[in-house]
Formats: C-alpha cells, sequence, structure tokens
C-alpha cells in the first residue's frame, strides 16, 4: 500500500541514513520501527495477575486510617517504642 506521512526532518534525515547503512530501504526501516513498537504495546499489555501475600488476623485495628501515613508512623513508632 502507498501512503504519504509527515516526518520530522532529523528524523527522515537519521532514518535514511540508517538504511544506507545497513543496505535496506527507508521503507523497511520505518515498517521494522512501527512493527517494534506495535509489539512492545502488546507485550507491556499482557501482564500476570499481581499475587499479594495475605496473612491471616482480625483486620483494621479501630481507629486506624490508612490514609493518615503520619498517624501510621506515630503508631508503629509507640508500638516499637521499649518499655
Amino acid at each position: 500500500m502507498r501512503t504519504t506521512i509527515r516526518m520530522d526532518d532529523e528524523l527522515l534525515r537519521r532514518a535514511k541514513e540508517h538504511a544506507a547503512r545497513t543496505g535496506t530501504t527507508l521503507t523497511r526501516v520505518i515498517e521494522h520501527a512501527v512493527r517494534q513498537l506495535l509489539a512492545r504495546r502488546r507485550v507491556s499489555q499482557v501482564r500476570e495477575p499481581v499475587r499479594l501475600p495475605t496473612f491471616c488476623g482480625e483486620g483494621l485495628q479501630p481507629g486506624i486510617d490508612l490514609d493518615d501515613t503520619a498517624a501510621l508512623v506515630e503508631l508503629m513508632d509507640e508500638r516499637d517504642a521499649p518499655g
């Protein structure tokens, strides 16, 4: 298929240089680059589910707010303090 694209002049110059250096055509360089981009996106979208370890317990203690990091740090410091 034939198409027209607009490309940054510097990028086009570098692509042509690469084609000449590797003995291929500009079309093949562009096709290869687009294939790599599309393959990378496909691979990055397929992920294994994340498994988080869980532990037995009674859940959150009364008065604990997981969104209040300062209070959590204070509570942990109190718990770890000697005596």
